[in-house]
């Protein structure tokens, strides 16, 4: 599908196959709206069908990267002909886990670049990026808990192997709030950099010159990581190896390699 203009997210594609999106509703620190809940998704569909994507960059305008749920939906009475949170709307998600899960479900890396504010669902998106970048003084929370709720945007599957257990129970519970320092330590942040755009495009760029076709094949062995046996897993290993070993992108990186040039790759 073909992304349309909006006032809530941007989407813009590189030459080099790097997207940049943004969230653009920063007079609300890119608080999350039913309108921007459907415009993110619109999104990741988008770059789901996307020709010749590499890598995704996704980072918020303005002073936050997401303050995580708009207050004001707490007034508004509820849509009956809404779906329930327990329809599956979106594959294994609704409409709300979409948001974060789509990152880890597009076939290419995404590194989110974390900086201001970014709470509860905002959390949530960040952590369904391969990498998070954050800047050092940001401020950071799974911020559920305060309103009598809990984390139900796919945080408790993305915080797999993130987080330790005991750390992770203790910052639900308390809805205590860390800096993207303390993020770094804790797992919920990869690097912790200044300008965490710049970190995270540079990071991007690297990762679009690889071989398109075996980056894709590792996102979808780190899938397959998660939650299968060990038999399956190394099953799922052969089986990407021998898809990609011997294509003109595997020749063209080793021969980029021997003659120290920069490789040239056939888009997926």
């Amino acid at each position: 599908m073909e992304f349309r203009e909006n006032e809530r997210v941007s989407v813009e594609l590189g030459g080099d196959g790097v997207a940049q999106v943004r969230l653009t509703r920063p007079d609300k620190m890119n608080a999350l709206d039913p309108e921007m809940f459907a415009r993110i998704v619109e999104a990741g569909q988008a770059l789901y069908e996307m020709k010749g994507l590499r890598a995704v960059v996704l980072s918020g305008e303005g002073r936050a990267f997401c303050a995580g749920l708009d207050l004001s939906n707490f007034a508004k009475p509820r849509d009956p002909d809404a779906p329930r949170l327990t329809e599956r709307t979106h594959g294994n998600a609704n409409l709300f886990q979409q948001v974060a899960m789509q990152w880890r479900k597009l076939p290419v890396p995404v590194i989110a670049a974390v900086h201001g504010v970014c709470f509860g669902g905002g959390l949530q998106i960040a952590s369904g990026a391969d990498i998070r970048v954050a800047a050092p003084d940001t401020r950071m929370a799974i911020m559920e808990m305060k309103w009598g709720l809990v984390p139900d945007m796919a945080g408790f599957a993305l915080w797999r192997g993130l987080v330790r257990d005991d750390v992770l129970r203790e910052l639900v519970y308390t809805n205590r709030e860390f800096s993207g320092e303390e993020a770094r330590e804790l797992g919920l942040a990869t690097h912790v950099d200044a300008d965490p755009v710049a970190r995270a495009t540079a990071i991007a760029h690297e990762i679009a010159n690889r071989s398109p076709h075996a980056i894709r094949a590792a996102k979808r062995l780190f899938a397959a990581m998660t939650d299968r046996p060990t038999d399956e897993i190394l099953l799922e290993e052969s089986i990407e190896q021998h898809k990609v070993m011997r294509t003109p992108n595997q020749v063209e990186a080793v021969m980029a390699g021997m003659e120290k040039r920069p490789p040239k790759f056939a888009d997926v």
